[in-house]
């Protein structure tokens, strides 16, 4: 097994980045494995696409989670090079109504939304946040790492874009007037209080003054009522065994700022009240006066490292929040990496129950599973669903449309597949129908493909057209759905049922 030194040295930031240019966007690749098709597992969230750092917002009845494109890094160097994060200048976006079935909205092309970062500009670890302004619209704020250097920002009126830069700067960098002793100012986490105030926190590094116990580079600052602005003193949390990923939450008056913690060994602690943080693991800190850098209390781990669960080793990056009065933790982890044999720190977003106490902030050690978390809500089959709104699939790739955040499956026909889960028949449907262009065959299971066969939905249209097919049998009730993809090359916008 590697030492800890050799872990850290693994997973340390790389703060210099000297890359080449990146690949094309990472919808043009293919996988034929999954650890998820007909399994029933839920985890990880996207299965054809490594993505890391989640970070997440609620918006009309959604949850939207955006993180760094892992799949960038993986398209450029291959499978056997090492994730070094230098190609990455893009953040992928999915959003769900139910926690299970995932609708994949693309990338966020960083570089295209803020030119000025250049072809070496790569983004990393989002935090976003949003707020009702004066307009009557709802804006979306979206930190982002800017390499190890810095923290940019970009903004939109919908959370699936289009994006754009407002400051054509980052918001934070090593020269930011009262920023001194923290050399990696990245990881951003943001959060709204309830008087409609932002806060910002962030770093990495050892600071001059740096201990083993404690790093010293972790800051929180307010931000200005523009949220595009500093409005304080830039404040240190003395956050112990620091490391990275910086996050923040804001519960029943209480500022929650959660971190990755480092690879050493715990030789100090003088708590007795708590138990020291774990190795690599992710922990968290309370304050009521979040500028008070004495008012900070370690209360312990939120998740542990992803070995102690019984994955590989990895660095973390978590974001937590309350969607349908519960807690969800999303986080990330190597197991669709291991699973397809990369060993060179490709991650993917997964998400798992939390639980947490608002009245005394009290948040137990949380769980990593590879089942996931329960359908909170049923998939309407009546509704028109988007062939990027995935459970698990197969050699799916998807391409962009000239909508934002929309997407179509592409080159489909040569034994692909795809499942949705928990869709609510209720007393029947008749027939099914689909947006599709080009040449091939739809072949629809119950469950997955090993299922009944119910119908065959035949393509045979050069242009955008919408075929339907009657099935051969009602479907009722609650069901899973496999779609089979031969005999042809074709590419799939949307679908429905009809009673």
């Amino acid at each position: 097994m590697l030492s800890k030194k050799q872990l850290a040295s693994i997973f340390a930031i790389t703060l210099l980045i000297n890359g080449s240019s990146a690949a094309e966007a990472a919808e043009d690749h293919q996988f034929e494995k999954t650890p998820k098709l007909g399994t029933g597992n839920c985890n990880p969230l996207l299965d054809f696409l490594h993505v890391a750092d989640p970070t997440a917002v609620v918006h009309n009845g959604r949850v939207y989670v955006y993180g760094t494109n892992d799949q960038q890094e993986l398209d450029s160097v291959g499978r056997d090079g090492k994730n070094s994060y230098a190609h990455i200048h893009s953040l992928v976006m999915m959003s769900s109504d139910d926690m299970v079935n995932w609708t994949y909205h693309g990338i966020i092309d960083v570089e295209q939304a803020a030119p000025w970062t250049g072809k070496k500009g790569v983004s990393w670890a989002p935090s976003i946040i949003s707020r009702a302004e004066s307009d009557g619209l709802t804006h979306f704020y979206m930190y982002y790492s800017h390499g190890g250097g810095g923290v940019g920002v970009i903004t939109a009126t919908s959370p699936i874009g289009p994006w754009t830069d407002p400051l054509g700067h980052d918001l934070i960098d090593v020269n930011t007037p009262g920023l001194t002793d923290c050399p990696a100012p990245f990881d951003p986490g943001a959060v709204i209080d309830e008087n409609g105030v932002g806060w910002l926190s962030f770093g990495g590094g050892r600071s001059s003054k740096a201990t083993t116990f404690l790093p010293g580079s972790a800051r929180i600052v307010r931000l200005g009522s523009d949220l595009l602005s500093l409005d304080s003193e830039i404040s240190e949390i003395p956050a112990p065994y620091f490391f990275e990923a910086s996050e923040l939450n804001y519960i029943n008056g209480t500022w929650v700022y959660s971190y990755s913690t480092d690879w050493v060994d715990r030789t100090e602690w003088n708590d007795p009240e708590v138990s020291h943080p774990s190795i690599c693991s992710i922990g968290y800190m309370t304050s009521t006066d979040p500028l008070n850098r004495d008012s900070w209390k370690f209360r312990g781990d939120i998740l542990k490292n992803p070995h102690d669960y019984g994955m590989e080793y990895t660095n973390n990056h978590t974001h937590f929040l309350r969607f349908n009065n519960e807690y969800y933790i999303f986080y990330h982890t190597n197991h669709l990496a291991d699973f397809r044999g990369i060993t060179t720190g490709y991650r993917n977003i997964c998400v798992d129950r939390l639980e947490v106490d608002e009245n005394s902030i009290a948040i137990p050690t949380g769980q990593m599973t590879q089942t996931g978390v329960s359908q909170i809500k049923p998939l309407d089959p009546f509704a028109w669903q988007q062939a990027e709104t995935v459970a698990a699939t197969s050699g799916i790739k998807f391409e962009h449309t000239d909508v934002a955040g929309n997407m179509v499956a592409c080159g489909l026909g040569s034994g692909q597949q795809s499942e949705v889960r928990g869709a609510d028949f209720g007393k029947g449907a008749s027939r099914f129908e689909a947006k599709v262009r080009g040449k091939g065959v739809i072949d629809i299971h119950i469950g997955s493909s090993k299922g009944k066969r119910v119908g065959s939905l035949v393509i045979d249209h050069p242009q955008w057209q919408t075929v339907s097919v009657r099935l051969g049998k009602k479907l009722k009730g609650s069901q899973d759905l496999c779609f089979v993809y031969r005999d042809g090359d074709f590419k799939f916008d949307e679908w429905r049922f009809i009673r």
